[in-house]
């Protein structure tokens, strides 16, 4: 097998497109986002409104979050994106070797999107995370939001009132949400699966939201 030149190695490199680029994509409001451009890295082509964040047979705790997705009047709103990532139970992202220096390099291994369906909904299968090590961080589930069409954000993370690492002036900052409440109150059921449900309001609580689409209506 023949190799190319170096010089003309150097020129291929130059033309491709590095690993990092993504396609063109909806804007980011909300900022400053560091990493929000992440959210279009490795997404499927096809989504459904369901995702697994974790493989099969993680350790840890497993969790189902669900929520519904909708408009300012209250309204569920269909082909919504909705992207999580989170840690492991240890508090640590793994990493994944396909987004190897890229934007979503910190963001690890557990993460995936969900588009909502015809009732707004979304679903994620995965496990409770566990809160960074030797740091005060209670557990969460970092999340944003996919405007097909019009904008991308973040919203509030997912935290859990029955975390003990959650305290008062934490609760009480949190009152002041991105997309919603973002506590939410876990459940676990009679098999020791964990249930919490996260609905998402879109553009509350985002800035230069006016900006989302040219004032496209959301949902078209």
């Amino acid at each position: 097998m023949r190799f190319p030149r170096p010089a003309v190695l150097v020129l291929l490199l130059a033309l491709s497109p590095s690993a990092d680029a993504a396609p063109a994509h909806e804007r980011v409001v909300g900022r400053p986002c560091e990493g929000c451009e992440a959210v279009f890295i490795g997404m499927p082509a096809n989504l459904g409104s369901g995702d697994r964040l974790v493989p099969t047979g993680l350790h840890g705790e497993p969790l189902v979050l669900e929520g519904t997705v909708k408009n300012r009047a209250g309204k569920p709103v269909a082909g919504i994106i909705v992207y999580a990532y989170q840690t492991n139970a240890d508090g640590a992202y793994p990493p994944d070797s396909r987004t190897r220096g890229t934007v979503a390099e910190p963001h690890g291994a557990l993460r995936g999107w969900a588009r909502t369906d015809a009732q707004g909904r979304y679903r994620f299968m995965t496990i409770r995370p566990g809160g960074y090590p030797d740091r005060e961080d209670p557990q969460h589930i970092h999340m944003h939001v996919i405007e097909p069409g019009r904008c991308t954000y973040y919203i509030d993370s997912v935290h859990f009132a029955d975390d003990p690492r959650l305290t008062g002036p934490m609760r009480l900052r949190m009152m002041a949400s991105r997309g919603g409440r973002g506590i939410v109150a876990p459940a676990r059921d009679a098999s020791g699966l964990w249930h919490a449900r996260r609905d998402i309001q879109l553009g509350q609580g985002i800035r230069d939201y006016r900006e989302c689409g040219a004032g496209r209506p959301a949902g078209r």
